[in-house]
């Protein structure tokens, strides 16, 4: 027998993008109640044992779940919390700091011999926020006994895979030492637990969203708390099964005790739907942490210049090979130069190496003097809470280093080095004094923070100097980039504060103080191309930096860089290879015809400043491969492929008038196309680059 409504309560609200409606219905059956909450496309439903289910309501989307299911749940040491019967339930309209909405307010119990647990349940929907649900989910212990709480676990759904080969393409911002690709194709025997803790020894921390998306649909879930938490958003699809399982999850080290009459709360969290892939659930999980107020650093518009990197010669390089590369920079028409690893004495001990630079500071103050004299501005690389072992700051600060659990020093592998703990007062005064050192005593006009450490720090158990809690060093990590930020601001206010994590997704809680994200070490032109997008979605006025071309495809591949709107970077050598370098990058004759054109491109463009159009094309779904860029009355796309030979939608005109499809790069028309018919049939390998512009009428 089918169940139907009988009756129900339906509020509605009206607002500029989205109508939201709340509904109480009640069916047939066993008096069961059903009680939905709708935001835009976006439908949560609870049956009366507090199961859910969530699906999308836009035309044309399968559902993501048929069967209600245990979403939401606590593990004990003795069972798993299952059926909640609902006690009460109550809806209600709000206008609070994050606008109109309305929320469904839902309470219910488990009950066993000797214990009792109540569940609360509160979702709100907003005006302002469509296709999005925030959850805030308690635990009340209503027994006589103390409970014993090993894990939490919030949004676990099973999530309908597609019969179309990948059954599901997925969003995924953990970071691991794998440096593996944020956006994958899923299928049947895929697992990642995708832990926004420590991973490795210095590899933690990213995004704490993760995106499913079909060709018919998407559906994402996250946490929105206002600081990093060691959490994980598991993604796990069963080689036997043909749904993909989501969700958030907590565990407890040691058992969290829930004493009687307390109440254990689990983090803000969120479930959203769309159309196309997952740029638009980071736009609008950007804009609701932003709306709660996470202020990230105005755009700069130094930060949108092309960069030339000393890191071509590596950490043996000499201030010759600087200086003697400038004229070669400053013909190709590049703007910044970095001075890289190798000047220093130790990480953590950050003045000049008087080995190799027997001048000190004054060889520094020479070569950014001569950076300077060549019309290019300085940057300089440097690894914030890194110390070596014997650094000056260890002698100096003992107890700003960072003690883990286990009660040694938490030890950064990549650099042999040591972390310093943000959450030190004397970290902050000797990372201040460092950054004045570099910006006003040898002049640079901006940092190239690196290394993957960065990302993410553990708990800090240094009881010479205890914190309040060990776990308040992973929340002081992005108070710790604020410094910096002020801090180098306030010395020049133009100064660029490049943030690169070497290979992570960098940490959301990080990204407001920063002014240029990197592709950070990409391993190949689809990381550069998909971090790009990932960026732009979250940070849509922050410069994107490609990094080196020569970490591209081919060591050559500017068109990936260019294509998303990204800065061009390079680190050739010139004239000369530095002989104790790993692999040549000699800019040779060949080369340099290649660099000056794209360099030369690049500048009479300049994508990287304009608006980049992320949800015209889906990145895993639509091919070949988009992405578009608007400037003016044009639009600016890019197409990558191995080997396309067919037809392509050029979608975003206007259905009416002419346009003219011109491959910039090559300078040659590609086809001139209907508003009403935007098709062009055409042949590329590995990429094409046109501007599409109207033609104006005779």
């Amino acid at each position: 027998m089918r169940c139907t409504y009988m009756k129900f309560n339906k509020m509605k609200l009206t607002g500029t993008h989205t109508m939201l409606l709340l509904l109480l219905a009640t069916a047939t059956l066993s008096c069961k109640k059903t009680y939905v909450i709708t935001s835009g496309d976006l439908k949560v439903e609870f049956n009366q044992n507090l199961y859910s289910r969530v699906n999308s309501m836009a035309e044309g989307t399968a559902p993501f779940n048929e069967a209600y299911q245990l979403s939401d749940y606590l593990e004990t040491r003795n069972f798993r919390t299952g059926a909640f019967r609902i006690t009460e339930a109550t809806t209600r309209s709000f206008d609070g700091a994050l606008g109109r909405g309305e929320e469904l307010l839902l309470r219910g119990e488990f009950l066993g011999q000797g214990f009792g647990l109540a569940k609360v349940i509160s979702v709100k929907s907003f005006v302002d926020f469509p296709d999005f649900a925030l959850f805030n989910i308690s635990y009340v212990n209503i027994g006589d006994e103390d409970i014993r709480i090993s894990k939490w676990v919030s949004h676990q759904y099973n999530i309908n895979a597609q019969w179309e080969e990948p059954g599901m393409w997925s969003f995924q911002g953990s970071s691991s030492d794998e440096r593996a690709d944020w956006i994958l194709p899923l299928s049947p025997g895929f697992y990642q637990e995708n832990f926004m803790g420590m991973n490795q020894s210095d590899y933690g921390g990213g995004i704490p969203v993760t995106d499913l998306w079909r060709r018919d649909g998407g559906i994402a879930v996250g946490h929105v708390d206002l600081f990093p938490r060691e959490v994980s958003l598991p993604v796990d699809w069963d080689k036997y099964s043909e749904e993909v399982t989501i969700g958030i999850e907590k565990t407890y080290e040691l058992p969290l005790e829930l004493t009687a009459g307390d109440t254990l709360k689990t983090l803000p969290t969120f479930i959203s739907v769309h159309r196309g892939d997952y740029f638009t659930t980071l736009r609008q999980y950007s804009a609701f942490m932003q709306a709660q107020g996470i202020e990230f650093a105005p755009s700069e518009e130094e930060a949108f210049e092309s960069i030339w990197c000393g890191w071509g010669y590596e950490r043996k390089f000499t201030a010759k090979d600087i200086t003697g590369t400038l004229p070669k920079v400053k013909e190709l028409g590049i703007k910044w130069a970095v001075i890289d690893d190798g000047f220093q004495i130790a990480e953590g001990d950050w003045r000049v190496d008087t080995r190799r630079f027997p001048g000190g500071s004054a060889d520094m103050k020479r070569m950014v003097d001569a950076i300077h004299a060549n019309g290019l501005k300085a940057k300089l690389w440097w690894a914030p809470l890194a110390a070596d072992p014997g650094s000056k700051v260890l002698q100096d600060h003992p107890n700003s280093v960072l003690i883990n659990k286990a009660g040694a020093p938490q030890y950064i592998t990549w650099w042999d080095s040591y972390y310093l703990s943000p959450a030190s007062e004397e970290t902050i005064e000797y990372t201040e004094e460092t950054v004045k050192m570099f910006l006003e005593e040898w002049g640079f006009d901006g940092l190239k923070m690196d290394g993957q450490h960065m990302n993410a720090v553990p708990a800090d158990y240094n009881w010479e100097r205890p914190l309040e809690y060990p776990e308040k060093s992973i929340e002081m990590l992005p108070a710790f980039y604020k410094s910096v930020f002020e801090t180098a601001r306030g010395i020049k206010p133009h100064a660029v504060i490049e943030n690169c994590p070497c290979g992570t997704c960098m940490s959301f809680y990080n990204m407001p103080y920063t002014n240029q994200t990197v592709s950070s070490d990409p391993t190949s032109s689809w990381q550069i191309r998909l971090k790009g997008k990932t960026y732009k979605a979250i940070m849509p006025h922050t410069a994107y930096y490609g990094d080196h071309v020569e970490l591209s495809d081919q060591g050559s591949d500017f068109a990936s860089s260019f294509g998303i709107g990204a800065v061009l970077g390079t680190k050739f050598t010139w004239p000369a290879d530095n002989p104790a370098q790993h692999e040549s990058q000699l800019l040779t004759p060949e080369k340099e015809v290649v660099w000056k054109k794209w360099f030369s491109l690049y500048d009479a463009k300049m994508l990287s400043r304009e608006q980049y159009l992320g949800n015209m094309y889906d990145i895993g779904y639509d091919k070949p491969e988009t992405h578009v860029i608007s400037k003016g009355d044009t639009l600016f796309y890019a197409f990558y492929d191995t080997d396309w030979n067919g037809s392509i939608e050029l979608r975003g005109l206007a259905n009416h008038g002419q346009y003219m499809a011109w491959d910039y790069v090559n300078e040659k028309e590609v086809a001139t196309v209907k508003g009403d018919d935007p098709v062009i049939e055409t042949a590329f390998k590995g990429h094409l680059l046109i501007a599409v512009y109207p033609l104006l009428e005779e």
